[in-house]
């Protein structure tokens, strides 16, 4: 028969270890279920400094997530090896409360770093741009890792027994996962729009700071007092780098936060732009009494109709990508006060059009919502529907299939048109001759009008069969008392019509590859014209 150790001659330091490896499993599966919800939280704010400077693309999207999962990865790799050499409570709480430490740290270093560098992409300045790039990664990687450490090191510490190692491993995965699951909702749908990413960046690793140290005090460790000198340090952190706007561009008079977007107004001379996430472009603006300064991307589209041989004024029509109002408040102006449904997705948006865009008229129907759903929901038949809705460079790829060209179709009149703003690059118009060629498996004609001085191209598809030179006949036969604006547009139009173009792509639902174009697209054109040659405000 073996042995049995004598308790009485055990060694003192490992009766020490096993004490100190005893642990409160609720307190412990609470702890797991903070950090996975810090985890997606850290996640989703990060993306959401990151728009502010560097859009909303799938490139960023796809770095920030893989960033993510690199990190973790790390932690993962650093919390079981370390869990094996110090299997201590003390030590874990300890890991949780830096880890929270970190999260606030960081991320509020992070908005510091994205305010220098969207002064920078404002200027122009590529080196402070990739500095900044870098710092943001840094930033990003040092609480994820942390927290990468958390679920390896709970399962150390929670497995007793090797026959349970499954289950209890299984049980931490799902707290973690379920923490997750909260972590990817509440700043999106809540805490983001209603407080702001720096908000947020605090609420969670405060959260998860307040977690570790009562967990280290529950421990008989000698660094909790010393732990509490990490929130005296954060403090005069939180208040200094939390404070203040996001952005700090010439003008600007309003900035939010909303559930889709970064929303800034920014004042020039007498005129309203709103700019939206990196502010590379201005998506509507507005001029003290209504004042339209010169044609625009979205007057053109009010040539539209005039590609008919008999062109009637549109007695209704959808806008889609309203934004603060532009197109509609034009047609409103050139066409009297006709009814006119505008789909816009961001309230937000919606609000600041109303406060700094005079978004009042009563004929403009606002419709909060996804366009082509919301499409889909409309009964009426309209003689114009406009789709104009950039989130720059990118068309939503579902507002680009031959499906929903069909639904457009299905709603517009016997005479109807639908106009798309499309961007190109010089030299390169492949998401125009692909939308083109969409476009034309569903209706017999469509005209192409290059808008000068910027890098935008007005589709304009007509459900009868129509000719480029019917614009011109239209034009000459215009009404002398004709709204100046709407002759305007219409000379534009006629002088800046080209050629259409095809391509061997037709986007489905199925596969519409608008990403990978403009993504090659956009990479094409910076190493071309290098970023001086990006849009600003006012162009």
């Amino acid at each position: 028969m073996p042995n049995s150790p004598n308790p009485a001659i055990i060694p003192a330091s490992m009766e020490t270890n096993h004490q100190s490896s005893i642990i409160n499993h609720r307190y412990l599966y609470l702890t797991v279920f903070t950090a996975g919800m810090s985890t997606l939280a850290i996640e989703f704010t990060t993306s959401r400094m990151l728009q502010t400077v560097y859009g909303t693309s799938n490139i960023v999207w796809a770095n920030v997530i893989g960033l993510v999962l690199l990190a973790l990865t790390l932690g993962y790799f650093i919390g079981g090896r370390w869990a094996d050499k110090r299997p201590f409570p003390h030590t874990f709480y300890l890991l949780v409360t830096i880890a929270g430490f970190a999260s606030v740290f960081f991320l509020l270093l992070t908005s510091v770093i994205l305010k220098t560098a969207a002064a920078a992409m404002a200027a122009i300045n590529v080196n402070a741009i990739a500095g900044s790039l870098i710092g943001v990664i840094f930033a990003l990687v040092v609480p994820v890792t942390l927290l990468g450490t958390v679920s390896p090191f709970a399962i150390r510490l929670a497995v007793t027994d090797v026959a349970e190692a499954g289950r209890i491993s299984g049980r931490i995965y799902a707290i973690s996962t379920w923490g997750s699951l909260l972590g990817t909702y509440l700043p999106v749908l809540l805490t983001i729009p209603q407080f702001g990413s720096r908000v947020t960046a605090v609420l969670f690793g405060c959260l998860l700071l307040v977690v570790g140290l009562v967990g280290l005090w529950q421990t008989k460790s000698r660094l909790k007092v010393f732990s509490l000198l990490l929130p005296v340090i954060l403090l005069p952190v939180v208040l200094l780098w939390s404070t203040g706007g996001i952005k700090a561009y010439d003008g600007q008079i309003f900035e939010t936060e909303s559930a889709y977007n970064y929303i800034q107004v920014v004042r020039q001379d007498d005129c309203n732009y709103l700019l939206l996430n990196e502010g590379q472009a201005y998506h509507s603006f507005y001029c003290n009494g209504g004042r339209v300064p010169r044609v625009s991307v979205w007057s053109i589209m009010l040539a539209a109709p005039y590609f008919n041989a008999q062109p009637q004024p549109p007695q209704r029509m959808v806008v889609i990508g309203l934004a603060a109002g532009t197109i509609p408040k034009q047609y409103t102006r050139v066409y009297g006060p006709i009814p006119i449904d505008g789909i816009e997705l961001d309230p937000a948006i919606v609000q600041a059009g109303r406060d700094y865009f005079a978004l009042d008229e009563p004929n403009i129907n606002v419709i909060v919502g996804d366009g082509r759903n919301q499409l889909n929901q409309l009964t009426d038949r309209y003689d114009v529907i406009t789709i104009d809705a950039y989130k720059v460079p990118y068309i939503p790829w579902h507002l680009t299939t031959r499906e929903f060209f069909g639904e457009v179709k299905a709603h517009l009149t016997d005479d109807g048109v639908t106009a798309i703003n499309v961007g190109r690059a010089p030299n390169d118009r492949r998401l125009v001759d692909a939308i083109t060629s969409t476009l034309l498996a569903v209706f017999p004609t469509v005209h192409a009008i290059d808008v000068p001085g910027s890098l935008n191209t007005i589709l304009v598809a007509t459900v009868q069969p129509t000719m480029a030179i019917n614009l011109a006949q239209n034009l000459a036969q215009l009404s002398p008392d004709a709204d100046p604006l709407l002759r305007a547009a219409i000379e534009t139009g006629t002088q800046n019509i080209v050629p259409i173009h095809f391509a061997d792509v037709v986007f489905t639902d199925e596969r519409a590859p608008v990403e990978t174009i403009v993504d090659s697209l956009v990479v094409r054109y910076l190493l071309q014209e290098g970023v001086s040659g990006l849009p600003g405000v006012g162009e």
